[in-house]
């Protein structure tokens, strides 16, 4: 195994790289997976069966779509990249996108043109919802990282025999 980390290192020294050929892993496997299981579904073969709540049939798309955001979110911040213009521009299109999206949040969900219809407040409440937990992110960002600094710390400490 120490050959196979020696010739994955010396490959992929680049960062950029190393995400690119992950990337491209994780696309072709889970591409491959979904179709097989898919096919199963509708063949009504296997344990797979198709993921609702309630009446609403939960298309693999939404999982991809709430992946993609979190994704990008954790990606906007990591620490110690730098800053650059395409960095800054890379950063309003992930807001940009990220709006655009969940704004359509109903349709995505439900497959069917209902922006102006009551299933589509399921938009706003996506939209609020994500804006709230990027305000937690920024405005208590630095609190949550120093509360769980020190709860792992207490996790730590050996107890005491009392």
């Amino acid at each position: 195994m120490s050959v196979l980390r020696k010739l994955y290192q010396f490959h992929f020294k680049s960062e950029s790289r190393e995400r690119l050929f992950l990337a491209s892993l994780g696309f072709l496997v889970t591409f491959a997976a979904v179709r097989a299981i898919t096919l199963s579904i509708r063949a009504g073969v296997g344990p797979f069966h198709n993921l609702s709540a309630g009446s609403t049939h939960i298309h693999h798309l939404v999982w991809g779509i709430l992946i993609l955001l979190a994704v990008g979110y954790i990606w906007l911040t990591e620490i110690g990249v730098g800053s650059s213009l395409l960095a800054s521009l890379t950063a309003i299109a992930f807001g940009v996108g990220a709006a655009l999206t969940l704004d359509e949040f109903a349709l995505w969900l439900s497959l069917q043109d209902v922006y102006w219809e009551k299933q589509g407040r399921q938009s706003i409440d996506a939209v609020v919802i994500f804006a709230s937990l990027l305000s937690v992110g920024i405005w208590g960002g630095p609190f949550l990282r120093a509360a769980s600094r020190e709860i792992l710390k207490l996790r730590r400490k050996p107890s005491r025999p009392g």
